[in-house]
């Protein structure tokens, strides 16, 4: 038989005992006499018989598993926030189980039922930047899943989130390229409807509203994908405003910013100046090295899972919310003497 096929029932059918005496055989029981113990053992072995740890698991009343949905795995801050939520759990004895939506509802809502059906003590979640209807949150909550939003939350759920800072973080982005005396700064935004993108464009308006430089709604472009910002910025730097900053929503877009800014001929940052938002590996490989707001995915992965095990531990407490605080790494790519 294949591995993982083979069930206790299966060896109690083939020597014609009960599944109970197979397990307690399996388990040393004193009860069990030697030579029971050496059939069951041996039939195990010789048919690759593996316990199933999910089985196992439920008698004690949990899996000591949980669920994690992020929107995309190659992204390097969600990268990191699985690292850090990962090794928090292990450390705790969980294992994690994560799941990627592509940022596609439709995939969302299967990893919410897998994970049910998995039977995981709770779950993390990023919402899909596609995601309206929130009907699949609101089953978890129902069916007594501890659930914990991280980065990209769900505000119609009353339940623990972990958030970055993102306000001030874009704050900080905004105001540092004004002390670098630009005032023509576009901010290529995520989609309208995460509260992410709301919360840094309130940071790009503070800083603006604090700097008295007026507030152009057409500056707030929506642009957080490298297949837009090819079309999207070129349409910017051929049009007559005087653009001299990108503040981009992460850094791969700035990244494909800084691209084909240099193409068109323009000289970073003399010319034009670009921050992004992430602070990831790619920041360090650009030319010039890519000023970047840091979110501290790590941190914010080790956070979520100590969260949702607080939680799962204590189902009645009241709910929390928690910030990460952001930092803003200077190079080359704003300040020529970084």
């Amino acid at each position: 038989m294949n591995k993982g096929d083979v069930t206790i029932k299966d060896i109690a059918k083939e020597l014609k005992i009960s599944p109970s005496t197979v397990s307690r055989a399996l388990n040393d029981h004193p009860d069990i006499s030697p030579a029971t113990k050496k059939r069951v053992n041996s039939l195990a072995e010789k048919w690759n018989y593996v316990p199933n740890p999910i089985a196992l698991s439920l008698k004690g009343g949990g899996t000591k598993i949980i669920g994690v949905i992020i929107p995309e795995i190659n992204h390097y801050f969600f990268s990191r926030v699985i690292s850090g939520g990962e090794d928090y759990a292990n450390e705790q004895g969980y294992n994690v189980m994560i799941c990627q939506s592509n940022e596609r509802y439709e995939n969302e809502i299967k990893s919410v039922q897998m994970l049910l059906d998995s039977r995981v003590d709770g779950i993390l979640v990023s919402v899909s930047k596609r995601t309206r209807n929130m009907e699949h949150f609101h089953t978890i909550i129902k069916r007594g899943v501890p659930l914990v939003f991280f980065d990209r939350i769900c505000n119609e759920i009353d339940t623990d989130r972990i958030i970055v800072d993102d306000e001030e973080g874009a704050y900080m982005a905004v105001k540092h390229l004004i002390l670098e005396g630009r005032k023509k700064i576009i901010h290529l935004s995520a989609t309208p409807t995460l509260q992410i993108s709301k919360d840094r464009i309130e940071g790009y308006i503070r800083a603006l509203n604090e700097f008295r430089i007026p507030v152009n709604e057409e500056n707030i472009v929506k642009c957080d994908e490298i297949e837009e910002a090819d079309w999207i910025i070129p349409s910017l730097l051929n049009s007559s405003q005087k653009i001299d900053a990108f503040f981009c929503v992460n850094d791969f877009t700035a990244a494909q910013t800084m691209k084909i800014v240099k193409k068109h001929g323009f000289k970073i940052p003399d010319d034009i100046a670009i921050v992004g938002f992430t602070n990831g590996r790619i920041a360090k490989l650009t030319d010039p090295g890519l000023t970047s707001v840091d979110q501290h995915g790590y941190e914010m992965g080790q956070e979520s899972a100590r969260l949702l095990l607080e939680r799962i531990k204590d189902k009645n407490r009241p709910t929390q919310t928690r910030i990460i605080k952001t930092d803003l790494v200077v190079r080359n790519s704003s300040s020529p003497t970084a």
